[in-house]
């Protein structure tokens, strides 16, 4: 066997070639970490892991710098709401006609060819001066039709609760993606320093929990933060009398130092990491969180306004209150969920009684929004993990239908008064500028500023995104909301 160099070494057999070039192919490796790239690249994971929260520039001038988004738990009936079908009175208590192609589609709990239509009890109007038809379960909020876009053929691909949940919240039907709020985070940061930048309330229960506003695989600081609507808002917040506010601050200090000792020895922990950014934030959170939820202070018409005095719309509309207060302190990302919208049985009841709780405030807070000028400033976003059918379910109910769905935008530089896209005669299906739940987060992106192709973060050997990859994802509707 003839003998052979590599950089002036001879080696005398493969083995020994591989010996002594394997260290080359790891130089490659570092060559790229120590390129312009590289350097780049870790410079900005050093400063993010610094100051992972702190505000960060857009990818192009954004239209909102914060978002509202009032989630519908359990599914709202459009074809009760924002979807008028007058076809429906017409076939009321037929079958399906057996051509339908719509009534192939998969429905949770019944056949759609063995249930008979079931036409609407609300009464649909012609709304402001665009005359958007919206019914009155939503009496208030559809007086402001004309600060409203009404996206009418929202559609994906899950009949059940847990994993349309986690569509709509983090673009994925798999638990353990992102949701949208921590995406918002990751991309953009936050504003203010004395309050959390993601702010989870619900009047209710939440049926995936901490997996709709969760981080997945990026960092744990950007999870949001549950907000209690019965008692205190955030507890373990108030200090010890005992302890004044400079020794806090040198217990603080101690206990990061020991945190960051730690981390040394655990690598690139984001746990370790959320923790003690919280800590900070608790610190800093004394003195702000405490005015923030004191309601006392606003004015008695503001009060009135949001019904923080009515029975049935206090809580919601506490909620509401506070999430306009939360955005004009520069809380990125607010998200509402009302419970009570699933209508198996007794749809119309179950939908009057919950609506009942939430039109009132969610008027008010859009009025509010923009009598102080947080309007265009503020994207405000409603939708629920579904629809829901326009046959009948048990005792004048309706199951679950994700084939076509209603959903509505305002502020943000969203121009009201329009509605965008179709369903079929009887509200099944989608079928005119179908708009699938990854291309509604990547308008909700791109209006603040995101460009949902480019915001990625590398996990597990891809470059994954909010939207994902698949074509449903790949186009926003964000300049025919901005179209006046």
């Amino acid at each position: 066997m003839s003998s052979s160099s590599t950089s002036g070494v001879w080696v005398r057999s493969r083995r020994q070639f591989l010996q002594k070039s394997a260290f080359g192919f790891g130089s490659l490796a570092l060559g790229h970490l120590l390129d312009r790239d590289g350097l780049a690249f870790a410079a900005e994971t050093a400063s993010r892991r610094a100051n992972p929260l702190r505000a960060k520039k857009p990818h192009f001038p954004a239209k909102a710098k914060s978002v509202i988004f009032l989630f519908l738990q359990g599914g709202l009936s459009q074809v009760d709401s924002f979807d008028p079908k007058p076809a429906l009175a017409r076939w009321d208590g037929k079958l399906l006609p057996a051509d339908y192609q719509g009534g192939k589609l998969l429905l949770a709990q019944i056949n759609a060819f063995e249930a008979k239509f079931m036409q609407t009890r609300r009464t649909f109007k012609k709304r402001g001066q665009s005359g958007i038809e919206i019914s009155d379960l939503f009496e208030q909020t559809a007086e402001l039709a004309d600060e409203l876009a009404v996206i009418r053929s929202c559609y994906h691909e899950s009949f059940i609760h847990g994993p349309a949940l986690s569509m709509l919240n983090t673009g994925s039907l798999r638990l353990g993606a992102p949701s949208l709020g921590a995406w918002t985070l990751y991309g953009l940061g936050s504003e203010s320093d004395s309050l959390p930048a993601y702010v989870v309330m619900t009047d209710n229960y939440l049926r995936s929990s901490k997996s709709l506003y969760g981080t997945g695989f990026l960092p744990a600081t950007y999870q949001g933060t549950l907000v209690s609507t019965v008692g205190p808002a955030f507890e373990n917040l108030s200090p010890s009398p005992h302890i004044g506010l400079g020794r806090q601050r040198r217990i603080l200090d101690q206990v990061h130092r020991w945190n960051r000792r730690h981390l040394e020895t655990r690598g690139d922990d984001s746990r370790l990491d959320a923790r003690m950014n919280n800590y900070e934030l608790a610190f800093r959170m004394q003195m702000a969180a405490p005015e923030l939820v004191d309601l006392s202070k606003e004015p008695e018409h503001v009060r009135e306004l949001y019904g923080i005095a009515g029975k049935q719309t206090a809580r919601f509309g506490g909620m509401c209150l506070l999430a306009r207060r939360m955005v004009e302190r520069g809380v990125r990302f607010v998200q509402l969920y009302s419970s009570g919208w699933d209508g198996h049985s007794e749809c119309d009841k179950g939908h009057l009684k919950v609506a009942a709780k939430m039109d009132r405030p969610v008027a008010g807070l859009i009025k509010d929004l923009k009598q102080r000028g947080l309007l265009e400033s503020t994207l405000v976003v409603c939708v629920g993990e579904f629809g829901r059918t326009p046959v009948m379910q048990g005792s004048n109910g309706r199951d679950h239908n994700p084939y076509g769905f209603s959903a509505w935008m305002a502020g943000g530089g969203v121009r009201g008064g329009k509605v965008i896209g179709g369903t079929d005669e009887f509200g099944f299906a989608a079928v005119e500028d179908r708009v699938h739940v990854n291309a509604l987060h990547a308008t909700m992106l791109e209006l603040l500023g995101l460009d949902h192709k480019r915001l990625t973060y590398f996990f597990e050997g891809l470059e994954r995104r909010a939207t994902g990859v698949g074509e449903t994802g790949n186009h926003s509707i964000a300049s025919r909301l901005l179209e006046g």
